[in-house]
């Protein structure tokens, strides 16, 4: 089939000789460095792992010795928790919602799936260069595990846009400017004139799109912008302390977050401030969690629909090993839970 003939030509890869003449050192070293073994200067170690990052070398014979076949697997990247540099966040559910529907639609197409992390730092996964394709969640701007994968020649669909990539049109994601909308006009419907947003800090597409969004927004409604940012990693403790922050400057008539850690922060500082929700101040995020189905009260939320979002990355992905190009980006529609935060009456 296309995808077995592609694979030799699409995936040949660095050998340790050339990461050895790239950093200048002889192929001892570079073993030694990729594998934390001997003794070995840190300037030396950091000078290989940044030539073999470069070159795309994977330090695993049998990996190298299959780029002439196909895997049967792809690999999962999510690059939120690359970032968080903790893949297991608490409350947070949607990543492993997100991998177990992905795996459901690769076994229905006799395909393997391997959760691989941050393929810009070495030393990487065995087989990680090997596989057959990749899916990657939420890329930063310019990404270096988009790029790495392109070096290589190794088919890839990205949830969101890479928002450094322009030209690039292998993507699904939620329309994030029409979810955003969504949002604030059922927040202006319910009441609210001041409507603050609360964004993250990573370099996302959702982030800067959403913002974008909700200030052109403002803009359209005649409505003063109030932005503010917190870490994704500060988690409810960072929304807590925002939250204290916004109190402190004058209360909205509603918080927009975009994530659910953030929201149950901001909300639970208004409430330890005598303030009830949604009464006197409405509380919705922009990514369901636990943190917002089990607060009091339970805070309105946009959601993925993880089967559609699965099948549609899967799908695009097995068409571009099978040769497919000039893709263009799939939008779909996120689903709005309207709960007790956003409700009066």
């Amino acid at each position: 089939m296309v995808r077995e003939a592609k694979a030799h030509k699409l995936q040949q890869g660095a050998t340790i000789w050339d990461v050895a003449r790239k950093a200048g050192v002889s192929i001892t070293t570079v073993s030694h460095s990729l594998n934390g073994k001997g003794v070995i200067s840190a300037a030396t170690r950091q000078r290989v792992q940044a030539a073999a990052a470069d070159l795309g070398y994977v330090a695993d014979a049998m990996a190298r010795g299959l780029r002439s076949s196909t895997m049967n697997a792809i690999g999962l990247v999510f690059r939120s928790l690359d970032s968080l540099g903790n893949y297991g966040p608490n409350g947070v559910d949607v990543f492993m919602k997100l991998a177990g529907a992905v795996a459901s639609e690769t076994l229905n197409r006799n395909l393997g799936l391997m959760l691989v992390p941050d393929l810009s730092r070495s030393p990487l996964p065995p087989f990680s260069m090997s596989l057959d394709g990749y899916i990657v969640f939420a890329p930063h701007y310019d990404d270096p595990v988009v790029r790495l994968l392109e070096k290589r020649g190794i088919p890839y669909v990205t949830w969101d846009r890479d928002p450094g990539r322009p030209d690039l049109g292998n993507w699904v994601a939620h329309d994030d400017a029409a979810s955003t909308r969504l949002v604030l006009d059922h927040l202006a419907g319910a009441g609210a004139q001041s409507i603050a947003y609360v964004g993250g800090t990573d370099a996302n597409a959702w982030n800067l799109d959403c913002e974008a969004a909700y200030v052109a927004w403002c803009g359209e409604t005649r409505r003063e912008p109030r932005i503010h940012h917190v870490p994704e990693r500060a988690g409810i403790d960072g929304g807590r302390q925002l939250g204290a922050e916004i109190y402190a400057e004058g209360v909205p008539d509603a918080v927009y977050c975009l994530t659910g850690r953030h929201a149950s922060g901001v909300a639970g500082a208004m409430q330890e401030r005598g303030l009830e929700i949604p009464c006197d101040v409405l509380v919705c995020t922009g990514s369901d969690s636990e943190h917002s189905r089990q607060h009091h009260p339970p805070i309105s939320a946009l959601d993925v629909d993880i089967p559609a979002a699965a099948a549609a990355l899967v799908g695009t992905l097995c068409e571009l090993m099978d040769g497919a190009s000039d893709r263009q980006p799939l939008l779909l529609p996120a689903r709005f839970l309207q709960r007790e935060s956003t409700t009066r009456g």
